[in-house]
């Protein structure tokens, strides 16, 4: 157990002085029950109240990690109203995002279940759960360190690329995270079809999957057409997502090129689809 508690210090960047913090903010509930039942005692137990699962830290974690994130806006934003804060800083703290980020660090790991719940193995993948541990673990760097080891955490795993990717959509009037939405909305208003995801392959380790998802434009008759981009994540959802941005940005650019030939020229437009193929392939030849 030790071990695998100096793995998880290290993905957090902080030792614990107190590691009894993080034992509570990795253990469920189903083994919190389960040890009461069989009158153990457990190490976590005691350190933070008397119940010996992460529910009460789940609860301080999210206060702690919406005050380091809006203090991290608030500062990088100057120009930015209290909407577009409000709404940029709900994207990063949501279930959803939490969920990727412990999936991305490869929390589900180091849960700490009862052994029926252990024995399927599906609790360490289910969101839900994910991000409420997630939060957990923010109240216990909070507790051990104060909030500089939460600042250093969000920095690099909370915000990072999100949070500029979210800066921008807000610039461009985009729907904010939900890159879906924003390209099916996008194909229906100019009637080129509908987006269909799959899932193309999957690599890495178990507690460190990523996944690659390919989005196509479905024309007619619920055939998949012509491939619009590739996308990949540590969650099948984070992947497409990613297929989906990429796909919104090569559509858009090939709508300003359409525009730009309509202006200088009088050949035909280039079209939304056929202007993607080419980036799919050049992916392709790239991806990893």
């Amino acid at each position: 157990m030790e071990a695998a508690l100096a793995e998880l210090e290290s993905e957090l960047g902080h030792g614990f002085a107190r590691q009894e913090l993080l034992v509570r903010a990795l253990t469920h509930r189903s083994l919190a029950n389960e040890l009461a039942v069989n009158g153990q005692t457990d190490a976590g137990r005691g350190a933070v109240g008397d119940a010996g699962d992460y529910e009460r830290l789940e609860f301080l974690g999210d206060a702690v990690l919406g005050l380091v994130v809006g203090e991290a806006l608030f500062l990088a934003h100057p120009d930015w109203q209290e909407g577009e804060l409000t709404r940029v800083r709900a994207q990063l703290v949501s279930r959803q995002h939490m969920a990727e980020v412990a999936a991305a660090i490869g929390l589900g790991n180091y849960l700490r279940l009862s052994r029926g719940e252990d024995r399927g193995g599906s609790l360490r993948r289910k969101s839900t759960v994910l991000s409420n541990c997630m939060e957990a673990v923010m109240a216990a760097l909070f507790l051990d360190g104060g909030l500089e080891p939460v600042r250093a955490f969000a920095d690099r795993w909370v915000m990072g690329k999100t949070a500029e990717q979210l800066a921008e959509e807000l610039r461009n009037g985009a729907a904010l995270g939900n890159y879906k939405s924003a390209l099916q909305e996008h194909l229906q208003a100019t009637h080129a079809g509908t987006p269909v995801y799959r899932l193309k392959g999957e690599s890495g380790p178990d507690h460190r999957k990523r996944f690659q998802v390919e989005v196509r434009l479905t024309v007619s008759h619920g055939e998949p057409g012509k491939p619009l981009a590739r996308g990949s994540g540590t969650t099948k959802k984070q992947a497409e997502q990613d297929a989906a941005r990429r796909a919104l940005e090569r559509l858009r650019a090939a709508e300003a090129k359409a525009a730009a030939q309509t202006s200088n020229s009088e050949e035909p437009a280039l079209t939304e689809p056929a202007a993607a193929e080419p980036a799919i392939r050049e992916e392709e030849e790239s991806e990893p």
